[in-house]
């Protein structure tokens, strides 16, 4: 994980780069990249979510509120409940976690049937959205169903006065493999064109260089 992070960390940089390179030199910064293929588009990402360091877990012990508790999920990706300190809950969706809490207290009641809740939602970083650049307030938030770029550039607040929207790129991974897609967002946001509007899968990247002149 520590790996993957800090390629694509390197790839951010290179983009940045290439995208300063091409405005100084009067180029497209985007135009070595293709568009995301029409048919590709609005294809929804197969998604299940996984619970990340930041996320509020509630834990409710069916006919034992004294076990019901809610708890953060720490920085280490564990939690701590009221019969286990130390239990590892990122990366595993809510299901997965009340199956393993569930073993887990059975050698301290009989039958436990436990439902994990999640609140406040932050995820893994893979399965989280990150503008960088010239958006109008740079972020990451966690990746939800049906998520448009339209849909994520409004929570961004759009653009700056300087970014050069149509110049963004998209990176996107895909079983372990970068790829790099061009963006339209002068034309999706100043221009309203609509087919520059496409569906986010969980982990996208969105590139907005700065405009020189």
């Amino acid at each position: 994980m520590l790996v993957l992070q800090g390629k694509m960390l390197e790839k951010i940089k290179v983009l940045l780069a290439a995208s300063f390179i091409a405005m100084v030199s009067g180029c497209a910064s985007n135009s070595a990249y293709p568009p995301v293929a029409e048919e590709e588009r609005f294809v929804q990402a197969d998604y299940n979510y996984v619970i990340g360091a930041g996320d509020d877990v509630e834990i409710f012990v069916w006919g034992n509120s004294e076990l019901s508790t809610t708890v953060p999920v720490r920085p280490d990706g564990k939690i701590t409940t009221r019969l286990v300190e130390d239990l590892e809950a990122s990366g595993k969706t809510s299901t997965e976690l009340a199956r393993e809490i569930e073993e887990i207290y059975s050698e301290y009641i009989k039958n436990p049937v436990v439902t994990v809740i999640v609140d406040d939602f932050v995820s893994v970083p893979s399965q989280q959205i990150r503008v960088v650049g010239e958006g109008a307030k740079p972020l990451n938030i966690p990746y939800s169903k049906h998520m448009t770029l339209l849909d994520l550039m409004i929570q961004v607040g759009g653009l700056t006065e300087f970014a050069e929207g149509n110049d963004a790129v998209l990176v996107r991974s895909f079983d372990g493999e970068q790829n790099t897609y061009s963006l339209r967002l002068d034309s999706l946001l100043k221009d309203g064109d609509i087919t520059a509007n496409l569906a986010l899968k969980p982990g996208d990247i969105i590139i907005i260089p700065e405009a020189w002149f």
